[in-house]
């Protein structure tokens, strides 16, 4: 057998398109009440969602005065354990902060 007589599909390369969507991205919103410390709402933008203590100052005082704020904008499967972190941290500490999250 000859290099002619080979079944073509033996010899040819083939290569198979795969498109790749990009996640869909949600935001952590941080909602306000009338109990949860704006210290500890600062200490969880800076722990929990890595902010800068400015940044998250100016997140904080949205969240006060706007009535939510966001925290940062992440895939679900992020979003959903950063919300998680928040709930479990907020209840050990006493305070009822609440978040959602939303898509972009």
């Amino acid at each position: 057998m000859t290099q002619n007589d080979k079944n073509p599909q033996d010899s040819v390369a083939t290569e198979e398109l795969i498109e790749l969507k990009e996640p869909r991205l949600y935001q952590v919103l941080l909602h306000n009440d009338d109990y949860t410390s704006m210290e500890f709402v600062i200490s969880i933008l800076e722990t929990v969602f890595n902010k800068s203590t400015p940044d998250a100052t100016k997140i904080m005082l949205n969240v006060h005065h706007e009535g939510r704020g966001i925290a940062g904008v992440y895939t679900r499967e992020i979003s959903e354990t950063k919300i998680s972190i928040v709930h479990q941290l907020a209840e050990k500490n006493g305070f009822p902060l609440r978040c959602s999250l939303e898509i972009v």
